[in-house]
């Protein structure tokens, strides 16, 4: 059953494949905890080097390293419009994402050193998107890769211990929003921000500068995500509860200066 979701985390990691990733999926949820106050940090897997194209074809003299400097300029204009200015781009081959060790590490060490409350990432077990296409493979990697370093791996200090010795103790994450096309349990009403997602949205102009009537397509998706729930417009997810409200604060009571980053004002 689909609950109208309320809470506010003191500070969260958006995990994602590619540079409009977050503008799409959650970005209004994520301007909405940003008002209120939350912490925030973007970690973007791909520079989305090979997705800077019109009708399948690349504009002429577009590298990937040109559309890799695009992109990141857009996905920065995007995460200013919502308040963010902590971006961390990995830099991996666009369309080649792959769900090993290392990256699962360079996940952890992000996870620790910035010691979020929340993570907000992909839903890797969407194979097929609801308008009948296939989901990104990318989408699916990531996502599982975040999954695996927020449980058991964060906050596990004998997995990926040598980060011990950078100063990096690890660190266990409240709760994880998996973004949801339509299978989630939970709603955030964002009738205060859709505007702002729209406007972060628009920064991507290489990818849809040409889309006309993209505002009220946005619209449109917000209130099918909101259905009948009486929101105006909403996005949705999966919540996963990694550690309870009391696990919670025995564990903030026990380790205040590990977790004070988590709870910070």
């Amino acid at each position: 059953m689909t609950q109208i979701d309320t809470y506010i985390p003191s500070s969260f990691i958006a995990i994602f494949a590619h540079p409009d990733d977050i503008e799409f999926g959650c970005a209004g949820t994520l301007a909405k905890w940003i008002k209120a106050g939350a912490r925030a940090r973007y970690v973007i897997v791909t520079s989305g080097d090979v997705g800077v194209a019109r009708d399948g074809v690349a504009a002429e003299g577009m590298t990937r390293a040109k559309a890799a400097a695009i992109r990141e300029a857009e996905t920065t204009a995007a995460a200013h419009a919502i308040g963010v200015e902590d971006i961390t781009f990995f830099r991996e081959p666009d369309g080649m994402v792959v769900n090993d060790i290392a990256l699962r590490r360079r996940m952890v060490r992000e996870i620790r050193q910035f010691q979020p409350e929340v993570v907000v990432t992909a839903d890797p077990t969407l194979l097929y998107t609801p308008r009948g296409g296939i989901n990104h493979p990318d989408h699916r990697a990531v996502g599982g890769a975040a999954l695996d370093a927020v449980f058991p791996a964060s906050g596990q200090p004998n997995l990926f211990e040598e980060l011990a010795g950078d100063g990096i103790h690890a660190h266990k994450v409240r709760k994880v929003y998996v973004v949801s096309w339509g299978e989630g349990d939970h709603l955030v009403d964002i009738s205060d921000t859709i505007e702002q997602k729209i406007e972060a949205l628009l920064k991507h102009e290489s990818q849809v500068g040409h889309v006309e009537g993209l505002g009220d397509r946005i619209r449109e998706r917000g209130q099918e995500r909101a259905g009948d729930s009486g929101l105006g417009y909403a996005e949705c997810f999966r919540v996963l509860t990694i550690e309870g409200d009391e696990t919670w604060t025995k564990l903030i009571a026990a380790n205040p200066d590990q977790y004070k980053a988590a709870i910070a004002e």
